[in-house]
């Protein structure tokens, strides 16, 4: 492929042979070059913008990184703590730091190059799935969603049970237990405990709906009863339908496909229990979530979010300020998610809720 000023010097060198007397074709081939290959630079603007094909050669832009901020890049995409971190999350953390030495497409690009974006773990591409809902949360402690999953064990055909309670606004675990056997007490044991831990008693007419799918367990007289005494509304997921508890199904992949998480089984009931307290721990406090712009359940639940999603927006327009033909369009959407919906039949119900908790800031 012929750079853009050797396209010229060819074209001008042309020009003067054929100026004084040389045919044309004649001239292309003394150069090297096809009389069609003339034509189409002088047609195509190709004297003006070089190769446009995507294996050409192109001159480095004026507004790329240099060397030393990409091997800053590779430095810290490579530290142990972003092991099994992907760019999505490894620059909202450092943002959370006061660090911004790239955008998340340069992360990628960079490690790309280096040959390291390979999908890690044993987790396989993400798949499209169907919009959640039915009910709206617009806070913490008003829509809880729970299921149980199975944690295999050494023992071929022996299970334990998790039960885990997520909000939905937050998705904060609120709680969770693990049992040897799958039983309607450790779930209404489980509803009684996580209610007294968030204080529902003291919610007054606004305690949460808790939803879960159609398993026997959940719905037992038991747990209904537990339920109705404290207060908390049941719902559950349609008939036949898979996804009408999403977000639980969702913990529960991330929990199976962590990297610590034994692929041959736990050997008894109290390591399988230690294991789901440090993912619980990992997952409330560390784990920066991408449904809630990158940062954990826990400052989620706390109404932390809001000062720490405007000090990212601080950081990227300072960085923009300072490189700003870094910057093509605005900087990237650092403003406090909306309410959560679960499950609902039209989109308006949203709109609805939304349009509410905006007149009800207005009020405050």
């Amino acid at each position: 492929m012929i750079g853009l000023e050797d396209r010229r010097m060819l074209a001008r060198d042309i020009a003067v042979a054929h100026e004084a007397g040389a045919r044309l074709r004649p001239a292309c081939e003394t150069a090297g070059i096809d009389v069609r290959t003339l034509q189409r630079w002088k047609a195509a603007d190709g004297l003006l913008r070089g190769d446009g094909r995507p294996g050409a050669a192109h001159p480095v832009p004026a507004r790329a990184l240099s060397a030393v901020e990409r091997s800053e890049v590779l430095r810290l995409a490579n530290e142990a703590r972003f092991a099994d971190v992907p760019p999505a999350r490894i620059v909202p953390m450092l943002a959370d730091e006061g660090v911004y030495v790239a955008s998340e497409s340069t992360f990628s690009r960079v490690l790309r190059e280096h040959g390291q974006t390979t999908h890690r773990g044993r987790a396989k591409a993400p798949h499209a799935v169907r919009p959640p809902t039915t009910h709206v949360a617009t806070g913490p402690r008003e829509v809880w969603c729970w299921d149980m999953t199975y944690l295999p064990a050494t023992v071929s055909g022996r299970w334990f049970h998790l039960y885990l309670i997520l909000d939905l606004y937050s998705r904060k675990v609120v709680g969770w237990e693990v049992h040897g056997t799958d039983d309607a007490d450790h779930a209404a044991h489980l509803v009684r405990r996580t209610a007294l831990a968030e204080g529902v008693a003291a919610l007054g007419s606004g305690k949460p709906v808790l939803h879960g799918d159609n398993g026997a367990t959940l719905k037992a007289t038991t747990v209904l009863a537990m339920l109705h005494w404290l207060g908390i509304k049941p719902s559950y997921s349609r008939p036949r339908v898979s996804d009408d508890n999403a977000f639980a199904e969702a913990l529960f992949r991330t929990a199976k496909y962590r990297p610590e998480f034994p692929a041959r089984g736990f050997s008894d009931l109290e390591a399988a229990r230690n294991w789901a307290a440090r993912f619980v721990r990992w997952y409330n406090i560390e784990h920066r979530h991408s449904g809630i712009r990158y940062v954990s359940p826990n400052q989620r639940h706390a109404g932390e979010d809001r000062e720490i999603l405007a000090a990212r927006h601080a950081l990227y327009t300072e960085a923009r300020r300072r490189h700003p033909a870094r910057w093509s369009r605005n900087t990237r959407d650092w403003s406090q998610p909306g309410p959560v919906t679960l499950n609902p039949d039209r989109d308006s119900a949203v709109m609805t809720q939304a349009t509410e908790m905006d007149k009800a800031r207005r009020v405050a």
